[in-house]
């Protein structure tokens, strides 16, 4: 639901989010309340010592005010747990008892001081366990004190004060947006905002440097969120709750999906090679893709075993005649690459390891194994390769001979033109295979590695005709539909089960968004019964819960009519907005060009049951699919931890080799 206005502005939590922090503030309150009460009971009539006096006051001033904030909280848990996410009239009174609540911290504040002072001068002489606990008390005051000022700070909307909703008594669509004071508004509001993102982003890769091309690619990207953010007035409590939703939602579908349904195969083609040979080939791509990624992977990997590995091997200073280039000082991430990928040292013919905003590691040696001269380009692994994948805009990528629009990623392209200058101007192909004239050139990738290793492709390909790409785990935002049926010939993509990032697009966030909203205004429950079951069915599994809508008592021609619940999110008019209509209504036209995995898409899925105990054998199968598959994201546990290298190449030795059993970190952090 909209943001609660308390203050004079609006804050980024909404009145139904005060449930489960009130509910384990009044929890900690009591059991403070019967701690002080007890010690007040123990001490009564026994306040001889000196300052006595005050510690007779400070108790039972503590204890009533204890009892008052109890009450309030009492109070704004139950009101906070009324009504649903787009229904806030049961919380009226929300505001008020936020205010009443603010109130009280004064005399605490208050009590806070003079128990410090007692402490400090008149408790001399008093039973020590005493001066333990009301030192106790004392020191809970502040940091209680201190974790709600911090709250305070984490909630505010910079914004908030900014936002003007559109009077609540008009309907949207006879609201004349295209009033001169109402447009003055919208663009100076949006110019804040990005503004804003700007300063988050400065702020939170404030250790880079803050050259042109950072400050030109903070500016790029700030556009691009709070334009996708800038219309909805969702707090991340209803994005959670959602995503919760559409989860139970798509595992309903799931369920119901008739098993002997076949996955759409990509169409034949006089090309395509045998599924079992692509799957050989791709297992042993991968592992260079992964190696790319230097000790960091090799330890992750390797928790036990690698550590000890890489101290015997990273100071070493060997004589070779590959070219390294960029920091690895220790030579860590070379040797991890020796280690990961089984190569020589006379294998290598170039090693980059430097990296900036558009310019990515990768690495140049001669797979004699297969015969390929092989180019492997890192994934994600810094905040300047997150800039890089942030600045998803569009940018031409014109080819001869290939009919329609040609356009890509926009970081991905620079990063592409950047290896692809070192690679041809720099002669370091032609090094390459003056060493081995009869290879073929193989270019490898995982995730942020795979999309501009895919775009690498795309721009040497009139030059080296054979040449073969296998992308793993490609973002979905890469490259326009003809690029990607361009590729087919060439480009090899992997995806693993739900992984997120290959169905991760603008267009594609756009409909998440589009769906988040629906499921949302439609559901007729409390936002903390919606979250509390949403954990237990994340966690525990069982069957997805039959969430009741606000559907089921409206008649067939309503149907095509926006909801009043989900017009209460939505602050102005977008094109990117979808009502209850048709998907397809020409009315709604995407915001933003349809980007595509390239090359044709071998995507490999569990065997079995979705839910399976940890220790279990895990089982996998491949098909050939399609980029159009993958136009909508799901929502699962595993759409992070199949993104993982490591996952990626389990499974393709399951396919290839033999399954494995061992169960995926669910904590692991995402490299892309």
């Amino acid at each position: 639901m909209p943001g609660m206005v308390a203050f004079g502005r609006r804050w980024g939590i909404a009145s139904d989010d005060l449930v489960f922090p009130g509910a384990f503030e009044m929890l900690v309150r009591v059991l403070w309340w019967i701690g002080t009460l007890i010690l007040y009971s123990y001490h009564k009539g026994r306040f001889a010592c000196g300052g006595g006096g005050a510690l007779h006051s400070f108790l039972v001033g503590l204890l009533v005010i204890l009892g008052f904030i109890i009450c309030s909280l009492g109070a704004i848990v139950y009101v906070s747990a009324q009504g649903t996410m787009t229904n806030p009239g049961p919380r009226r009174s929300m505001a008020a008892l936020v205010y009443l609540r603010a109130l009280l911290y004064l005399p605490e504040l208050g009590w806070a001081c003079l128990g410090a002072v007692w402490v400090s001068d008149d408790s001399k002489g008093c039973d020590p366990a005493t001066v333990g606990a009301v030192i106790a008390a004392v020191v809970a005051s502040w940091i209680i004190l201190l974790c709600t000022g911090l709250g305070v700070v984490f909630v505010f909307d910079p914004l908030g004060s900014t936002r003007r909703g559109p009077p609540s008594m008009e309907p949207l669509g006879v609201r004349d947006l295209e009033s001169s004071e109402r447009s003055q508004f919208l663009s100076t509001a949006r110019s804040l905002a990005v503004k804003v993102w700007e300063n988050r982003l400065k702020l939170l890769c404030c250790c880079l440097p803050q050259d042109d091309s950072h400050r030109a690619a903070f500016s790029s990207i700030a556009q691009l969120v709070s334009g996708f953010f800038c219309d909805t007035d969702l707090v991340p409590s209803d994005i959670a709750a959602g995503l919760a939703l559409l989860h139970q939602e798509q595992d309903k579908k799931e369920q119901s999906r008739d098993p002997d349904v076949i996955a759409t195969h990509s169409p034949s083609s006089p090309l395509e090679e045998d599924l079992e040979a692509e799957l050989e080939r791709a297992t042993h791509c991968m592992q260079f893709a992964a190696a790319a990624y230097g000790w960091p992977m090799y330890i992750y990997s390797n928790p036990l075993t690698g550590p000890c590995k890489l101290t015997k091997d990273c100071c070493r200073r060997p004589t070779a005649e590959y070219e390294m280039v960029g920091g690895d000082h220790l030579g860590c991430h070379f040797s991890s690459l020796l280690l990961s990928s089984g190569l020589q040292y006379r294998d290598f013919i170039h090693v980059s390891f430097h990296n900036q905003i558009y310019e990515i590691p990768f690495f140049v040696a001669l797979d004699h194994a297969r015969g390929a001269v092989l180019v492997a380009v890192r994934g994600t692994l810094s905040l300047k390769d997150v800039l890089t994948d942030l600045s998803a805009d569009c940018e031409n990528l014109p080819l001869e001979g290939v009919s329609g629009a040609c356009y890509a990623h926009k970081g991905m392209c620079q990063a592409a033109g950047y290896i692809y200058k070192k690679l041809v101007n720099d002669g370091i192909l032609t090094q390459a295979f003056s060493i081995a004239p009869e290879y073929k050139l193989v270019i490898v990738g995982h995730s942020l590695g795979a999309g501009t290793a895919a775009l690498l492709a795309v721009m040497l390909k009139n030059s080296f005709p054979t040449l073969k790409c296998y992308a793993f785990s490609p973002p979905g935002g890469l490259v326009s539909k003809a690029l990607a049926d361009y590729t087919k010939d060439f480009v090899i993509s992997v995806v693993l089960g739900k992984d997120l990032v290959p169905r991760l697009s603008l267009p594609n966030m756009e409909d998440l968004k589009r769906r988040i909203l629906k499921i949302v205004s439609n559901c007729n429950k409390p936002k903390y019964r919606i979250l509390l079951q949403g954990c237990w069915y994340e966690l525990f599994g069982g069957d997805p819960d039959d969430f009741p809508t606000e559907m089921d008592n409206r008649r067939e021609e309503e149907l095509s009519q926006p909801l009043l619940g989900e017009e209460s999110l939505i602050i102005r008019h977008s094109s990117s907005y979808q009502s209850l209509a048709s998907d397809d209504s020409p009315a709604h036209a995407a915001t933003h060009l349809p980007l595509f995995l390239p090359g044709r898409v071998l995507h490999i899925t569990e065997d079995g049951p979705t839910r399976r105990s940890c220790l279990a054998r895990v089982r996998y199968r491949a098909d050939w699919s399609n980029e159009m598959a993958f136009r909508s994201v799901l929502i699962s546990p595993r759409m992070l931890t199949d993104h993982m290298p490591d996952m990626v190449l389990r499974a393709l030795q399951s396919l290839t080799e033999r399954p494995f059993s061992l169960c995926p970190s669910a904590s692991a952090l995402d490299p892309v």
